[in-house]
């Protein structure tokens, strides 16, 4: 949905409720801008009291039909943490976060419906109901998803201004020789590989930290703190500084792989301060054995 704003000084939220078909609250539109969902005049805004200008340029990405036949799932969870409002999940390695074109079963979505009967947030449409933030499929390791759309807008404002820390393991190929480094490029879309993400400078801002665990002869063991959160936001900073993620089949598709069957990624740890207790939330995932196998597969320096 994309408008023109009409005299200065109106908030956000309310701009595109009024512009909207009246088909969605106004909740709804406060945690898609709060999602990073909404841009003006191109720039994402994640603050729903942003005063518009006259002509300010609004474009909200309102996420497409869904199939509403998402089916309840008996799949079992490793949950390491659950309250009313929310619960982390251990995702393993090979599952779909929700159901997309050649994914109708097996997903995580499917798995919660059913642990949660049905009780869950409901901002992001019937086909990512829970879903504040996601991991890719072949991307191992925490997440968080949320049981009410209270919870969800609170959740995704605090991902949003980076309240949410989130620490990664991968495995890349290659040596690197400093110790530390970050990662400040812009992301967006392949132009020839719409699957793809790369950096582009009039990209989205990402940002992402690492550090060095241990060196392979063959690759470099790190651990990741994400400032942002793009799509394949480590796939392709790594690959951006000649480092990808070992076995990655998108991003070093003709490199050795080990006998991984996807990226040797692990969402490690997150913390954040619960949203509505305003207790603290942190939780470490031991590595998985896919990434251990590899890692016994390599020299040390």
């Amino acid at each position: 949905m994309e408008f023109k704003a009409e005299g200065s000084g109106k908030r956000l939220d309310v701009a595109i409720l009024e512009a909207s078909d009246g088909k969605y609250t106004r909740s709804y539109f406060s945690g898609l801008i709060s999602s990073g969902n909404v841009t003006v005049n191109g720039k994402v805004v994640t603050k729903n009291g942003y005063k518009l200008s006259e002509g300010d340029e609004v474009a909200v990405d309102i996420p497409a039909p869904v199939d509403t036949d998402t089916k309840p799932e008996d799949i079992p969870l490793d949950i390491v943490y659950e309250d009313d409002d929310l619960l982390i999940i251990n995702k393993p390695q090979g599952m779909v976060v929700h159901p997309a074109c050649g994914h109708h079963e097996g997903t995580l979505v499917n798995a919660l419906l059913a642990h949660c009967n049905g009780k869950l947030s409901d901002i992001n449409g019937v086909i990512r109901p829970g879903i504040v933030h996601r991991i890719d499929k072949d991307t191992s390791g925490l997440m968080v998803a949320v049981k009410n759309n209270e919870t969800h807008i609170k959740m995704a404002k605090m991902i949003a201004d980076h309240d949410v820390k989130r620490q990664y393991r991968a495995l890349v190929y290659g040596v690197i020789s400093h110790d530390k480094g970050t990662v400040d490029a812009p992301i967006g879309r392949a132009g020839g590989d719409r699957r793809k993400m790369v950096v582009n400078e009039n990209g989205k801002p990402s940002v992402t930290h690492f550090e060095v665990v241990d060196r392979y002869t063959e690759a470099t063991d790190l651990k990741l703190l994400l400032e942002t959160g793009r799509t394949h936001q480590i796939r392709s900073h790594m690959s951006y500084i000649g480092h990808p993620v070992v076995g990655d089949p998108l991003y070093a598709p003709r490199r050795k792989t080990y006998g991984l069957q996807g990226q040797c990624l692990h969402s490690q740890s997150i913390e954040f301060i619960h949203p509505n207790t305003g207790k603290l939330i942190s939780f470490t995932s031991d590595l998985p054995d896919y990434y251990k196998e590899v890692l016994q597969k390599l020299v040390l320096l």
